[in-house]
């Protein structure tokens, strides 16, 4: 098993080193103002309004704001978007704001992007420039005011004033964890609150209800719950309503050595798509069980695209036989989990027809950690929404969820060895851990 983990490290190592020659992203910069570090610790700007103006050829979005704050914008290609870096911005927008749009912009959507960093991200329906993107001092009892113009063009054009791809400093902050004490081999168990900060998931607009606060709710009482059994070590890949892309979520637990890694999502469902309701559990396939779990599997899969970020993370492909095999194994463990949480959570909770499902969902790839993505409702359902935002149901649920998981590890026993070391020469960060191991 050991050597098998040794081989199996290497093999990983060159397939990130790989991952990092990916197509970089279609980003064209604006010229907008350095944002200093120093602004991220000062009092939070708050944004109270915001309001479209314009047609098909020029349009502009004002925003209101408590003060004014530095700026940073840039376009994206495929889809065509623009994006409004503001630091230390609080939102405090109606919650219809940006759905509807006009002129040139479709929608925009809001939010943190990272500790301290706000983005806005703006749906547009052609290749566009920035003519301007400024902000106005208060004045004469206005409020300070975010400008952003927004020009027609050609693709042609556009694509000529392509920059550089997104600046470091753009990308979402990795989350962190304290390192396990010396001697501590409780099995580490990584949960994901799916989406965050910008992006908000699924929306129930008429109670107010949005995917990314309900999953983080379940998945810090669930924390809560794992670590006070003293079996596990427990880490969120998000404690805060603050985005992480999907390929940072499944490095986050490749990092602290998961044995179990859970991304917790509730749906939702357009009124032509039927009144699907209940809990269903995904495992990672290369292709999809059915038709629904495509379409969850895309739209899950177009987080960072969502965010405002558009990177080649992963390997387009990772040969030998090595690899293979253990990517089997942890499909057959991410099943088998699968099974023990449905069986348990079907004694407290309304299952879907079809409670085990497969697709190939991109934060379920980690190639040497179990894995399972469990999908609590659909805020589409009235009453899945009742049950989700019930003080009871989440701690039945979460209660189940905890008897699946201590199943689950009493079947598996100890872990098979120590994980083996990665070189941070070879793909990691410097100061990265060890690869997990399979358990």
């Amino acid at each position: 098993m050991m050597w098998r983990n040794a081989m199996i490290g290497l093999v990983l190592s060159a397939a990130l080193l790989c991952a990092g020659a990916g197509m970089p992203v279609l980003a064209q910069a604006t010229g907008g103002p350095a944002i200093p570090d120093e602004v991220a610790g000062a009092e939070p700007a708050v944004a109270t309004d915001a309001r479209l103006a314009g047609d098909k050829e020029r349009t502009r979005l004002v925003i209101d704001l408590s003060r004014a704050v530095p700026l940073g914008a840039f376009t994206l290609a495929d889809p065509y978007r623009v994006v409004i870096d503001v630091p230390g911005v609080v939102f405090a927008l109606p919650a219809s704001a940006g759905r509807e749009g006009r002129g040139l912009v479709s929608a925009y959507r809001f939010g943190l992007f990272a500790p301290g960093k706000a983005r806005i991200v703006m749906d547009v329906a052609a290749p566009v420039t920035v003519d301007k993107a400024f902000v106005l001092e208060p004045m004469d009892g206005q409020p300070a005011r975010l400008v952003i113009d927004l020009i027609k063009t050609d693709r042609a054009t556009f694509l000529k004033s392509v920059a550089a791809p997104v600046r470091p400093s753009q990308q979402p902050e990795m989350p962190k964890s304290e390192a396990a004490a010396a001697g501590d081999l409780r099995p580490v168990i990584v949960l994901d609150p799916g989406h965050g900060g910008i992006d908000s998931g699924a929306v129930n607009a008429a109670r107010g209800v949005t995917e990314k606060d309900i999953v983080l709710s379940i998945a810090s009482q669930l924390r809560d719950k794992l670590e006070k059994t003293g079996k596990y070590r427990a880490l969120l890949t998000r404690e805060s309503d603050t985005y992480v892309a999907l390929g940072q979520r499944v490095r986050f637990a490749r990092e602290n050595n998961a044995r179990l890694f859970i991304s917790l999502h509730a749906d939702s469902l357009s009124a032509r798509d039927g009144d699907a309701r209940g809990a269903t559990i995904y495992t990672l396939s290369d292709r999809a069980s059915d038709a629904e779990a495509q379409r969850l599997a895309d739209s899950e899969n177009k987080a960072d695209m969502i965010a405002g970020l558009d990177l080649s993370e992963e390997p387009a492909d990772v040969a030998g036989i090595l690899f293979d095999l253990a990517q089997r194994e942890t499909r057959n463990f991410s099943a088998h989990f699968a099974r023990t949480l449905v069986g348990s959570v079907a004694e407290t909770a309304r299952m879907h027809k079809a409670p085990l499902k497969s697709a190939g969902f991109k934060v379920l790839k980690a190639p040497d950690v179990p894995s399972v993505l469990f999908e609590l409702g659909y805020l589409s359902s009235t009453k899945d929404l009742e049950l989700m935002t019930s003080a009871d149901w989440q701690s039945s649920v979460t209660d189940a969820m905890v008897s699946a998981i201590n199943a689950y590890f009493a079947a598996q026993g100890p872990a098979d060895g120590p994980a083996v070391a990665m070189p941070a020469s070879m793909g990691r960060p410097s100061g990265d851990s060890a690869a997990g191991s399979t358990p």
